[in-house]
């Protein structure tokens, strides 16, 4: 173990010890707003955000207006985006004050300063490696079960909500916080697709974007499914990376669920826009989960339910392509 990464080390997690993942999380955040200013300034900003709920067709979400989330919905994608600019999820670029959990032996678990919710965490590789969640599939569903009922494990694709596309992170929130988790419990919007190796694939009714949900009893089946998904994906798109898409994964002490949220586009054209007519709206996994975040005031104001469906049909993968891809992905060999 290096110096440095000791020195960022607040506790370890390697599944064996008596605290919980959870109440070492809670606990560090409480010690990091006390020692660490950048963090408590964070926690602080929460207190002013606004929030509004909207009725969209079939759904609804809900707008956060949270100035302090700027950088992250002005994020660079890619390469070409972050190139020149210091990794801020390197060790040797950590605020002096930040200090982490080290889960596993290969992450470090750290408070989130720019948080969206009352508890907001970013799970960072050790290593500074792209954001590809193929490989670490196996680390976000030990996450899922590490972290327990009460938590969400969140992931961004490099070019589809990732504020920092080129190290690889997840994200982990208390549950209960973004709507899709209680319109995914509701029986009339599971549309049963398959069922491979004990794992049922549905697709989402009615929810202005393409939703598609795997659930099932045993991690190792769960990633075979995901895999297999992913990758007639990509071969459906002819694409020797990553498809675009956003992750959100829960789970109970009998199942995994991941909730997948396949993408076309990063942002609105709207985004692009100049002056008044534009709309700073980059969707990541919190927000098309259903909270909708806005850091600019006027976005807040003026966005209606006629412009958030806009924004999902927009950015959501055509419903056909994903078709495609799940039919592909049933006739291939196991």
């Amino acid at each position: 173990m290096s110096a440095l990464l000791y020195e960022k080390i607040h506790s370890l997690f390697r599944g064996l010890e008596k605290k919980s993942l959870p109440a070492l999380c809670l606990e560090l955040l409480s010690e990091q707003k006390k020692q660490w200013e950048g963090l408590r300034d964070g926690y602080e900003s929460l207190k002013a955000i606004r929030e509004r709920d909207i009725a969209c067709n079939g759904f609804s979400v809900r707008l956060q207006h949270n100035p302090r989330r700027l950088r992250n919905s002005l994020a660079g994608t890619g390469e070409k985006g972050v190139s020149g600019q210091q990794c801020f999820l390197c060790l040797d670029h950590l605020p002096e004050g930040q200090k982490g959990i080290l889960y596993r032996d290969e992450y470090l678990i750290l408070p989130n300063p720019m948080p969206v919710f009352p508890s907001h965490f970013t799970v960072s590789h050790l290593d500074h490696r792209p954001q590809d969640i193929t490989e670490p599939i196996d680390t976000f569903l030990h996450l899922m079960a590490d972290f327990g009922p009460d938590w969400a494990v969140l992931y961004n694709g490099p070019k589809c909500g990732a504020s920092a596309p080129d190290h690889l992170h997840f994200q982990a929130v208390p549950s209960g916080q973004m709507p899709i988790e209680a319109e995914i419990r509701e029986e009339k919007r599971l549309a049963l697709v398959t069922r491979i190796d004990e794992v049922v694939l549905y697709r989402l009714r009615n929810l202005g974007r393409e939703v598609i949900v795997l659930e099932g009893y045993e991690s190792a089946a769960m990633k075979g499914m995901f895999i297999r998904f992913l990758k007639a994906l990509r071969n459906v798109l002819a694409l020797d990376e990553e498809p675009m898409m956003n992750v959100a994964g829960f789970h109970n002490p009998k199942k995994w669920r991941l909730v997948i949220f396949p993408r076309r586009k990063h942002r609105p054209d709207a985004f692009f826009r100049e002056g008044a007519n534009r709309v700073v709206v980059s969707p990541g996994v919190i927000d098309m989960g259903g909270v909708i975040i806005t850091p600019v005031t006027k976005d807040f104001d003026r966005l209606d339910a006629t412009a958030v469906e806009g924004v999902y049909r927009e950015v959501s993968l055509e419903r056909e392509i994903v078709k495609r891809a799940i039919e592909m992905m049933v006739s291939a060999p196991s």
